[in-house]
């Protein structure tokens, strides 16, 4: 090899180094990449499908190719408001991408589900008769009898968890309740001591008016009317009894004119010293108390 040779496939290394890295700028050289070619080849895929498919019976493979079940109206309503709502929340909020009906990908996947559904539906209407004519049960029995995955004392401890969560649930609802009762019931005191503060207020301002003469005592007439309670008129009995039934107690036995005239209750005493006339003169019916010394003598007697 040449000299000349040599040194241009140098360069060429250089260069494609170069092209590697991203050093090159774009322009005469251009990488080009081979079109994609998509092939529709048909003979190959069934004769794959034949090698891959299983000559098994219908009851092994439970396979249904049918078309969609009739839609039912309350599915269809249910996808009128579903699209109803995506479209007045599209109208609402600008931020969000705008569609149209057909193409929003909420409702796209709303529509999906249901064509789920309504594919599920028509498999069902065609294998349950297909099942029941070969003779194949498809409900359980109720004696039937399965061994379970997990074991009798793991599926007891699941339970007992349970339960317990369901408790502490219950308990913690309970003291929520007794903590609004409290609250309604405190509340409810407060409304009440207030509304007797209110009608002890009016009940006073009508009794100050009373008194200046500005308005009448019906109001204590009312106050009479109420229901009084068996205890109460009791309790008011005995009162009445102890301290009489009110109004001026001092003075009341002080004569006046007309008492003092009033001598339908008097009694003449007799005339004084009558009682002790026959004093002194040995009387025996008059019965005298001994001196002082005949007292200590007929005591110290006693003693003795």
């Amino acid at each position: 090899m040449s000299s000349s040779e040599s040194e241009l496939s140098d360069s060429d290394v250089e260069l494609q180094k170069a092209f590697e890295e991203g050093k090159l700028k774009p322009g005469l050289n251009k990488v080009e990449e081979a079109p994609i070619q998509f092939t529709n080849n048909v003979t190959g895929l069934k004769q794959k499908l034949e090698e891959i498919k299983l000559k098994l019976p219908w009851i092994e493979r439970l396979d249904c190719v049918n078309e969609l079940a009739p839609l039912a109206p309350e599915l269809a309503v249910q996808a009128m408001t579903q699209e109803q709502k995506r479209e007045n929340e599209l109208k609402n909020n600008k931020k969000l991408p705008q569609f149209k009906p057909e193409e929003d990908p909420v409702l796209n996947d709303f529509k999906r589900e249901m064509l789920f559904y309504r594919q599920a539906q028509a498999a069902v209407t065609y294998a349950i008769p297909k099942l029941k004519a070969t003779g194949l049960a498809t409900k359980r029995p109720e004696d039937y009898f399965a061994e379970m995955a997990k074991s009798d004392e793991h599926m007891q401890k699941i339970r007992e968890n349970l339960m317990k969560k369901q408790e502490q649930q219950k308990r913690s609802e309970r003291v929520k309740q007794l903590r609004q009762q409290r609250k309604e019931g405190k509340m409810l005191q407060i409304q009440i001591k207030q509304q007797r503060q209110q009608e002890k207020k009016q009940i006073l301002d009508q009794v100050k008016k009373a008194r200046k003469g500005m308005a009448n005592t019906d109001f204590l007439d009312e106050k009479k009317g109420k229901a009084i309670s068996r205890k109460s008129i009791e309790r008011r009995k005995m009162k009445d009894k102890k301290f009489g039934f009110g109004g001026k107690k001092r003075g009341r036995k002080v004569n006046t004119k007309d008492s003092a005239a009033d001598i339908s209750e008097y009694k003449n005493p007799g005339k004084p010293g009558k009682k002790f006339k026959n004093a002194g003169k040995g009387n025996k019916n008059l019965k005298t108390r001994p001196g002082k010394n005949r007292r200590i003598n007929m005591r110290n007697k006693g003693k003795k």
